[in-house]
């Protein structure tokens, strides 16, 4: 994704999913919910766009004091 305009056509295409979070600066797509990646990949491809899966990020955990 390289302008507003691409993160318009992937919120179009996301519309019927759960959750999602589209973030421009890192050019990454983030659904959340009970979704199938194939699933999600497979939409967001139709906007024409290069797709791929990206390593989930870790959830850190607050030390208890």
């Amino acid at each position: 994704m390289s302008c507003e305009g691409c993160v318009g056509a992937v919120k179009r295409v996301l519309t019927k999913m759960e959750s999602f979070d589209v973030d421009l600066k890192e050019q990454k797509v983030t659904v959340k919910g009970n979704v199938k990646p194939e699933v999600v990949l497979q939409t967001v491809s139709k906007t024409g766009k290069k797709t791929s899966f990206w390593d989930a990020e870790p959830e850190t955990k607050e030390a208890i004091a």
